[in-house]
Parts: structure tokens; C-alpha cells; sequence
């Protein structure tokens, strides 16, 4: 048996992932209201937009969103919400990359786990700001065109292949006419 009848191996060019990342983290923002707040009714974060960026062994994700704050002021007699837009720049490292990747044009994938969220609003000890708990995940993959090797055996088309699996199994042809029995 010559080795082309045994079967042999052909790398395929194709797009796969070929780093992959994720990171977890929690930050403190401080935001200065123009009342002295004397309760926080609610705080919540909106609008968040980011880009990202590949680089050699990290993404780099660059975005902003809103924190809006409602609170109290003049001993709970009125309320105000206060908004301020929070910039941020994230690297996120990427556990897993293919050292076989091709070519060092990649595409990008960021999507967030979790949004920014507000885990906890609290007045400062000086009573004149408000600090913000936040807290995101990221994950994010990098996609370029790398090889792959499939295995070819020459003999046997796709459809030998099928009516081969069919010739072995046992099909009810009948199986929509067929009654069961009680």
C-alpha cells in the first residue's frame, strides 16, 4: 500500500481564536456633588462604551460610562442627581495565545461579563463627597489566521462515508406509520 493509499495530512489556512483573556476588577471613583449630600438614595452606572486593541500579549480596552448618583441634601428636605463620566483603561492579559498563529494582524473580541456595576455608594468621612464602588469583567479574544492539519484519506468520498454509517444502523423506515402497542 503506497503511502498516498494509506491517507496523509493537509494544513488548512482558516481564522481561529488564538489568544484568549479575562479580568476581573473593582474600582473607587469619588464624586463631588455640588450640595453636601446627607443620604444616597441610589446610584447606578450607564452608558458604557469601550474599543479595544490587541497587542502582543494583552488587549487593551479603553471606554467610559456614567455614574449617576441621587442623593439627599439640606437634612433630606431635597434631592439631585449628579452625573460624572468616568474614563478608563484596562489591559487585559491573555492567559492562553497560539504561538502558531500567521500572520500579526488579529481581530479583536471584547464583550463584558459583567457591566460596570455599583456595589456600594457611601458618603465620605468629610460628608462632602460621595465614593462609588464599582466592579466589571472583561473577557476578551484575539482571532487571526493560523494552520490546521487535517488528516486526508483519499479512497473514500464524503458520500461512501454516509452510506456506509447508514448501511450499518438499523433504521425503522416506518417509524411515523408504525403504532405502539399499550
Amino acid at each position: 500500500m503506497t503511502q498516498e493509499e494509506k491517507g496523509f495530512y493537509r494544513e488548512i489556512i482558516t481564522k481561529a481564536v488564538c489568544g484568549k483573556g479575562k479580568k476581573f476588577q473593582q474600582t473607587t471613583h469619588t464624586v463631588t456633588p455640588p450640595n453636601k449630600p446627607t443620604s444616597i438614595l441610589g446610584c447606578w452606572i450607564i452608558n458604557h462604551k469601550f474599543k479595544a486593541n490587541p497587542k502582543k500579549d494583552e488587549v487593551l480596552v479603553n471606554g467610559t460610562y456614567d455614574i449617576n448618583i441621587w442623593y439627599s441634601y439640606k437634612d433630606n428636605t431635597k434631592t439631585e442627581v449628579v452625573t460624572e463620566t468616568v474614563q478608563y483603561n484596562e489591559k487585559v492579559p491573555l492567559q492562553y495565545i497560539d504561538q502558531n498563529s500567521i500572520d500579526e494582524k488579529f481581530d479583536v473580541v471584547v464583550r463584558m461579563l459583567q457591566e460596570p456595576n455599583c456595589l456600594e455608594a457611601t458618603i465620605s468621612p468629610d460628608e462632602t463627597k460621595v465614593v462609588v464602588q464599582i466592579e466589571k469583567e472583561t473577557a476578551a479574544e484575539i482571532i487571526g489566521e493560523t494552520k490546521v492539519a487535517v488528516f486526508i484519506q483519499p479512497n473514500q468520498s464524503a458520500e461512501d462515508s454516509v452510506e456506509e454509517i447508514l448501511n450499518e444502523q438499523s433504521i425503522n423506515e416506518d417509524f411515523l406509520t408504525t403504532k405502539k402497542e399499550d
